[in-house]
């Protein structure tokens, strides 16, 4: 991990990441976490931006009509759906929340569109509590060490909880983004720029550069 943070630290982090670093604001995370959902980041960067200038809190959101949102962040994937779960979960959150976001992860799991990648940055990069957050990166590339054996995302978070040191769980998800965009590539690998070859099992990998 100290040699991934290390190489992590010259590529760029991820558009969550990045976000969050500009003040610790749970509702925003919460908002670029659903829009990057099957979106590249780039088009999430633009998407986050348009909306929060007209939404930047939850009220705010919660007066924007449902045809703007989705207006807003369109070309996102599924962008009438997310717009409709975005608004749902305003509604939700002044209902039953007092118009704040959740810090715990089942809370966060009870709204609209809300899975455990999203709920565990909320969670890690809005509140700061420990967490770990597992999307197809992480994913992939902990499969491919060998350190767990797993077939879903989900089923890679619960092994690392098990095996990974807790002062790692919030980083491996910034870190492993970052390397798996530009390293560790799904298809091809750069393996001859990677300073942890040496400890890869290459599970899977059947060409790499």
């Amino acid at each position: 991990m100290a040699i991934l943070a290390q190489e992590a630290s010259r590529l760029n982090l991820p558009l969550v990441t990045e976000i969050s670093g500009k003040g610790r604001d749970p509702f925003r995370i919460l908002v670029s976490t659903l829009l990057s959902l099957r979106t590249k980041d780039e088009t999430t960067r633009r998407a986050s931006k348009r909306l929060l200038e007209a939404a930047p809190t939850l009220e705010r959101l919660l007066d924007l009509p449902e045809s703007e949102v989705a207006k807003r962040i369109y070309p996102v994937g599924f962008y009438r759906t997310k717009a409709g779960n975005l608004k749902e979960i305003a509604r939700e959150l002044v209902r039953t929340h007092a118009g704040r976001v959740p810090d715990d992860l089942d809370t966060l799991l009870t709204l609209k569109g809300v899975g455990r990648k999203t709920a565990n940055l909320v969670v890690t990069l809005g509140y700061g509590k420990p967490g770990i957050c597992v999307d197809t990166h992480v994913h992939r590339i902990a499969n491919r060490w060998g350190y767990v054996k797993t077939k879903t995302p989900e089923q890679t978070e619960f092994a690392l909880r098990r095996k990974l040191p807790d002062r790692y769980w919030i980083a491996i998800n910034d870190v492993l983004v970052a390397y798996g965009q530009n390293v560790c590539k799904p298809i091809s690998p750069f393996c001859s720029r990677c300073r942890i070859d040496v400890y890869c099992g290459k599970r899977g990998v059947h060409r790499h550069r």
